[in-house]
């Protein structure tokens, strides 16, 4: 073994806690001061401790609370939507376009809906009598009764030509 590359060895070294507990061991320091030993660690003690740094437990209960806030607000906003078998006439169209709706099959919210979805607005506007206006309207409604209906290229069409 070379001489005088090797660190000093303290066989009787002492490790003192920041919680006051203190041992012997061998190491290369003669005293070693720690923050947490296993007589004060909560996985040991089995105490809900949290050891923070910096705040970021704090950030991250935050980000927790924010978080479960935007789910509540969800849930509710869907809690808040018309049911799907709520009647078209109920929406505050008149009774002609809620008869010519329903002619086409289209009698209930939940019904547009799917139609919209699947079709768009280009085959609704091939029902004859129903215009861009009615549907404009019907969407308006269930937009404010909680539904997220998707833009259509017709409206957006028509928004760019004003």
């Amino acid at each position: 073994m070379k001489t005088g590359i090797h660190p000093t060895w303290f066989p009787e070294a002492t490790v003192v806690c920041a919680c006051g507990n203190t041992w012997v061991t061998g190491a290369t320091l003669a005293e070693i001061r720690t923050d947490i030993c296993s007589a004060c660690h909560p996985f040991y003690t089995g105490e809900q401790r949290i050891v923070d740094t910096e705040g970021q437990v704090d950030r991250f209960m935050k980000r927790l609370q924010q978080r479960d806030q935007k789910r509540q607000e969800v849930e509710e906003r869907i809690a808040a939507r018309t049911p799907a078998n709520l009647p078209l006439g109920e929406l505050g169209i008149g009774k002609r376009y809620t008869t010519l709706l329903s002619e086409s099959g289209i009698s209930t919210a939940g019904e547009f809906i799917s139609r919209l979805e699947t079709d768009g607005d280009e085959k609704l506007l091939e029902i004859p009598g129903i215009g861009r206006k009615i549907i404009a309207d019907l969407k308006k409604s269930l937009r404010a009764r909680g539904y997220d209906l998707p833009a259509s290229a017709t409206a957006e069409a028509t928004e760019a030509a004003e």
